[in-house]
C-alpha cells in the first residue's frame, strides 16, 4: 500500500481514489469518496488512507487494524463500518473529473 502525496493531488497504487485540492481560499483538499466536504491537507492523507486500505477488500472488525480504521474514521467523522463502505465503492465519474483518454487499439486488419 502506498499513497503519492503531491502539492495539488495525492493518489494511491491500490484504490483508483484521489484528492485534489480545490481552488480558493481557504484552500482545502477533497477526496473523491467523500464529494463535497473540503478537508486540510493531513485528513485528506488520513481520508486516502482508508480508502487504500478499504481497497484491499478484506478489512472488518476484528481485523488487526481495525482500531486504527476506526480511528481514523472519526477523522473523517464516520464510523469505521461506514468509511469503509464507502471508500470500497468505485470511483463515480462527475463534474472535473479527469478521466483516461481510451487508448486506441490498431487495426490489425487494416494492414492486410
Amino acid at each position: 500500500m502506498s499513497l503519492t502525496i503531491g502539492e495539488t493531488a495525492m493518489s494511491s497504487d491500490q484504490s483508483a481514489h484521489m484528492a485534489r485540492q480545490v481552488p480558493g481560499p481557504p484552500r482545502g483538499w477533497e477526496v473523491s469518496w467523500l464529494p463535497g466536504q473540503v478537508f486540510d491537507r493531513n485528513t485528506a492523507i488520513t481520508a486516502m488512507s482508508l480508502a487504500d486500505i478499504a481497497a484491499t477488500g478484506d478489512i472488518r472488525p476484528g481485523h488487526r487494524l481495525w482500531p486504527v480504521v476506526e480511528s481514523w474514521s472519526a477523522e473523517v467523522g464516520l464510523t469505521g463500518p461506514d468509511a469503509i463502505s464507502r471508500a470500497s465503492q468505485p470511483l463515480q465519474p462527475g463534474p472535473g473529473r479527469q478521466h483516461e483518454p481510451a487508448v486506441e487499439q490498431p487495426d490489425l486488419e487494416a494492414g492486410q
